[in-house]
């Protein structure tokens, strides 16, 4: 810990800084950004029972679907803002993040039934304020599911693809003749998950994902640097979920199947690296 002084640096310098800090903060938030990777979606909200209360509004900046189903059971009464950020961003260095690509942000209410509409989409307003005064692109979606699981067909492709491949995308897709058509078919299994769970999406959209990778340069993905850097990976709100769903469904979904439960063992072997920890 180094100490910047000036009035009193020889005070400091005599009998050094004493801090005091309090062991719990004693207050609750308007609204509460978590923007951390989702490792543990279960237990994250235990972590915010001592500063949120009924007012309070959990925004919910992280990829996957299903991430708003554990704020909502440990906080019923409280209002969720979803949203779904397209950004590309490296870090250099610890603590030096450098920003590749553009920056795009879609938000949306995941509805209470127990609160008044007029009440929900003030708290949505507030939080779009903010990102407006910040000067960070936006868009309300009225349905913001649709954009999450749009997200969810691009990171449950490239994601477990070049983690489990250790190589960046146009290199996975110029691997073999197979690779494009192991890609679209996981894309579509996913889709087929998100149309049976009522999330009007088109089979056309696997096209439209993979003429836009094809037009990129070669892509690691953060699951990928996480492998490599030895730290767990995201792994089921991206693949557990639509994975989940189509074993509630009973559908066949062969190609996400066989990917989810390659990446849960490498997930498990970072795991046990780590003491069980992570």
């Amino acid at each position: 810990l180094s100490v910047v002084a000036r009035s009193n640096l020889e005070v400091v310098k005599k009998n050094s800084a004493v801090l005091s800090c309090p062991h719990k903060i004693a207050t609750t938030y308007d609204y509460i950004i978590c923007a951390h990777k989702a490792i543990s979606p279960g237990l994250d909200p235990n972590d915010f029972r001592s500063v949120a209360n009924m007012d309070t509004t959990f925004v919910v900046l992280q990829n996957g679907v299903g991430n708003e189903e554990p704020f909502r059971s440990a906080f019923p009464y409280c209002s969720i803002v979803s949203c779904v950020i397209w950004v590309g961003a490296t870090q250099d260095s610890p603590g030096v993040i450098r920003h590749t690509a553009s920056e795009h942000t879609d938000i949306g209410l995941y509805p209470n039934p127990r609160l008044d509409a007029t009440v929900e989409e003030t708290r949505l307003e507030g939080f779009a304020a903010m990102l407006r005064a910040g000067g960070t692109p936006y868009t309300i979606s009225d349905d913001i599911q649709v954009k999450r699981w749009e997200k969810v067909v691009w990171n449950v492709a490239w994601n477990p693809l070049t983690t489990l491949t250790m190589q960046d995308t146009q290199q996975w897709l110029s691997s073999s003749k197979e690779s494009v058509s192991v890609t679209k078919r996981l894309m579509r299994e996913v889709i087929g998950v998100a149309r049976r769970s009522g999330v009007a999406l088109e089979y056309g959209l696997v096209d439209i994902l993979m003429e836009r990778i094809q037009g990129m340069p070669g892509i690691e993905s953060s699951m990928q640097v996480d492998a490599r850097e030895g730290r767990r990976l995201e792994v089921d709100v991206i693949l557990g979920t639509p994975m989940r769903k189509a074993r509630e469904y009973g559908m066949d979904v062969p190609t996400l199947a066989t990917v989810y439960a390659l990446i849960v063992a490498v997930d498990m072997r970072i795991k046990q690296a780590l003491g069980g920890l992570g």
